[in-house]
């Protein structure tokens, strides 16, 4: 599959609420090497940043073990992060396509991480937890939440005229 360009990257579900210029996906990737791959010495992340997990140097499930904790997670905002470095997009929903092969998708907290790869089926996907796992999922619940209820909120005010 070709390298799209940063416009170029879709999502198969969910509402692309923003896209991410090149510079602020660099900077993703620099704050997902340091919770997933700061340990990857020699796993050729320059390639690939799933070999952070296909090398074994974070700790993470694959397969469907991999899909069904993905399906699981909660989150009001998604990053999706091409392979590329240069692209990437916030969504409001777990993508289950995506326009590129090599792909992450993260909470902007890193809370956990899902790892979409071309060698699908034999290497991946994989799905890693961050160590504060537990927290950073509850921060993302109430979040969420909050969001449900800000737009619950903002519909009675528009059907009460209010707005």
């Amino acid at each position: 599959m070709k390298t799209p360009r940063k416009s170029d990257l879709e999502v198969g579900k969910g509402r692309i609420i923003r896209r991410f210029t090149e510079q602020e996906a660099r900077q993703l990737v620099r704050e997902w090497i340091g919770v997933y791959a700061k340990n990857a010495e020699g796993a050729n992340i320059e390639a690939f940043l799933w070999h952070a997990f296909s090398s074994g140097a974070f700790p993470s499930v694959c397969k469907r073990e991999a899909e069904l904790q993905y399906a699981e997670q909660v989150a009001s905002e998604i990053v999706v992060l091409s392979n590329d470095r240069v692209s990437a997009l916030l969504t409001d929903s777990l993508p289950t396509q995506c326009s590129v092969s090599d792909y992450l998708v993260f909470p902007k907290n890193l809370a956990w991480s899902m790892a979409f790869t071309h060698e699908d089926g034999w290497l991946g996907p994989y799905f890693a937890k961050n160590a504060r796992h537990d927290s950073l999922v509850a921060e993302n619940i109430r979040r969420s939440r909050d969001m449900q209820r800000k737009a619950l909120e903002a519909e009675r005010a528009k059907r009460e005229g209010w707005l």
